[in-house]
């Protein structure tokens, strides 16, 4: 569940330069990074020299974003192993808890096309930095249930 007073004008989850949402769950997942191609490999070394620490093998975002359709996938602009889920779009949700129910296993698969690694993180995530503005949002009751058979 999670909740925004109002929407980032100008955000865009797939644009490098607007890449902010009032919300995000975030889920990161453990994997062998070495499968990767060289380009990717290169990348999170990278991050692990700027950051101090390895990222993530792949990481899985439900967003709220202004304009794509809710369902839609989109691919961080840095790295292929940053996908997220468009689960709430534009305003007509604002000022109301809005309650989600996925498949993390369905999801995982469907947008990297293989079965995810073990669960190694869970983060709730407000981004405004990239368009600069003021945004308050609230979460609540996040829980992780065994998969139905």
């Amino acid at each position: 569940r999670w909740r925004v007073d109002a929407t980032l004008d100008g955000a865009d989850v797939g644009e490098r330069s607007a890449d902010d949402s009032p919300v995000r769950l975030v889920l990161a997942f453990a994997g062998d990074i070495n499968t990767l191609p060289i380009e990717e490999q290169m990348f999170f070394e990278r991050v692990k020299l700027l950051a101090g620490h390895d990222m993530p093998y792949a990481t899985l975002m439900y967003v709220w974003d202004n304009r794509r359709a809710a369902e839609s996938l989109v691919v961080n602009p840095h790295t292929t192993r940053i996908r997220k889920i468009v689960v709430e779009s534009g305003s007509q949700g604002v000022r109301q808890w809005r309650s989600y129910r996925r498949d993390i296993v369905a999801d995982f698969e469907r947008v990297y096309g293989a079965p995810p690694g073990r669960l190694i993180g869970v983060a709730v995530v407000t981004d405004s930095d990239n368009t600069s503005q003021k945004i308050r949002a609230w979460y609540g009751d996040i829980r992780m249930l065994e998969r139905n058979p």
